[in-house]
């Protein structure tokens, strides 16, 4: 049960995650930084203080209580992986919601399972898996399973890509007014985004010091109830004030660059649902994390919770890439290849789940 309760809260999380950009779409006249970094204050800066206020009290001490060096170490791992997030907007951008969460997600969904795994196989820490767990354990050999069959499904989601660019090159078509496909750079920022993004994994490994202090008075004070479904709250505070800085540097060099500062009072756009709709795709996008870390909770901090985020996402991707007709003007067998590589990605899900039931 506790394992199915996971699924279901990674789920949640991947579709928030899946489907934050949405919003973006509905921004009118604005350049991307503008935009993104408006969006960016309420995913990094705005909400989780506030969720951590909600669900942690106190949480404000444990952080001032916390060792210096874990603290930094959290906040570079936040700062990575901030240039992870920005990449991934940019992936989206110039590969559309599909194929650039595929190949974004599908890295990091490897890097985030398996390091952290490495790392704990010459750092032994009581309640971590490590590598040989994974391969001399029947669940840790199911997950890996899954693992492999989710990367066959980024294989397949991004050859439908490939697919896609060259039949639309072919017949001459268009792209609308908020897509700009270039295939060329949208590969290369999605792999720096995918390497990068993974250190947010790491960033909670790293400040989960902080995490089970939040658990431990909880449990003190809820003898009998299990494990503190928020414990994480408390974490992405640090690790995501890393992300805010990376963003809002590279955000206030590009509005310079471009000068595009008067994007955010330029009166002939429309400011109130400009705002509106960066606020909403800022705040989806942090319900990811919090929703993850209701599934961590449930599933632990191993390569398990990871991939189940990471392909949940990837699914809702391409979902909604279905839906904004990010396939149309393509043959019907490219549209075969990617529904393909969404049933393989589906399939890695089951897998991993069972695994997860495996190891209870």
């Amino acid at each position: 049960m506790q394992a199915l309760l996971g699924v279901i809260f990674h789920f949640i999380g991947g579709f928030a995650s899946g489907s934050f950009y949405i919003p973006y779409k509905r921004v009118k006249g604005w350049a991307w930084e503008s935009y993104w970094i408006v969006g960016g204050l309420f995913s990094w800066f705005i909400v989780p203080p506030l969720a951590a206020f909600l669900t942690i009290p106190n949480y404000t001490d444990i952080i001032a209580n916390t060792e210096g060096g874990i603290l930094f170490l959290t906040y570079v791992f936040g700062v990575l992986w901030g240039i992870g997030g920005l990449t991934y907007g940019l992936g989206v951008r110039y590969l559309g919601v599909s194929l650039g969460s595929s190949i974004i997600l599908g890295l990091s969904s490897v890097l985030g399972a398996l390091i952290p795994s490495i790392y704990y196989q010459f750092n032994p820490k009581a309640g971590k898996d490590t590598i040989s767990d994974l391969f001399t354990n029947t669940w840790g050999q199911t997950v890996l399973l899954g693992l492999l069959v989710c990367l066959i499904g980024i294989v397949i989601c991004g050859k439908a890509g490939s697919m896609k660019d060259n039949e639309r090159k072919k017949s001459g078509f268009i792209e609308g007014d908020n897509v700009e496909f270039k295939l060329g750079l949208g590969l290369t920022v999605s792999i720096v985004s995918g390497v990068l993004s993974a250190c947010f994994a790491f960033g909670i490994d790293a400040g989960k010091i902080m995490a089970e202090q939040a658990n431990a008075i909880w449990k003190a004070a809820n003898r009998g109830e299990g494990e503190f479904l928020f414990q994480n709250n408390v974490t992405y505070v640090v690790i995501l004030l890393g992300g805010l800085t990376t963003n809002f540097i590279w955000c206030m060099i590009l509005n310079a660059r471009n000068k595009t500062f008067g994007d955010y009072t330029n009166s002939s756009t429309p400011l109130l649902s400009n705002y509106i709709f960066s606020a909403l795709a800022g705040t989806t996008w942090f319900l990811q994390f919090f929703f993850y870390g209701m599934g961590e909770s449930k599933l632990g901090n191993g390569p398990s919770s990871w991939i189940l985020h990471m392909a949940f996402i990837i699914l809702v991707a391409n979902s909604w890439g279905l839906i904004l007709k990010e396939w149309n003007a393509v043959s019907r067998k490219t549209i075969i290849t990617i529904l393909s590589g969404i049933a393989v990605i589906i399939l890695s899900v089951l897998i991993v789940g069972y695994g997860n039931y495996l190891r209870e």
